[in-house]
């Protein structure tokens, strides 16, 4: 059997959550240091990297709430 299929619902979501996380991480850090070096064609690359991270925040924005229950007060 395949790791996924052992693993229950929520463990998998939080592992996507991770690694989600992580590339958000990443990208931040490559905007960065494309922001610090400069230059026309950066700017393109910096503005591309820019609208992926924006993904990424969406899709873990998603999956957090996937996680956390709505609680009603």
């Amino acid at each position: 059997m395949n790791i996924a299929s052992e693993m229950n619902t929520e463990e998998v979501l939080r592992l996507k959550l991770e690694v989600l996380k992580r590339e958000h991480r990443d990208l931040d850090e490559a905007i960065r240091a494309l922001e610090e070096k400069g230059g026309v064609a950066d700017q393109f690359t910096v503005r591309r990297l820019k609208k992926q991270k924006l993904t990424l925040k969406d899709r873990i924005a998603a999956l957090e709430d996937q996680l956390t229950p709505d609680i009603i007060a």
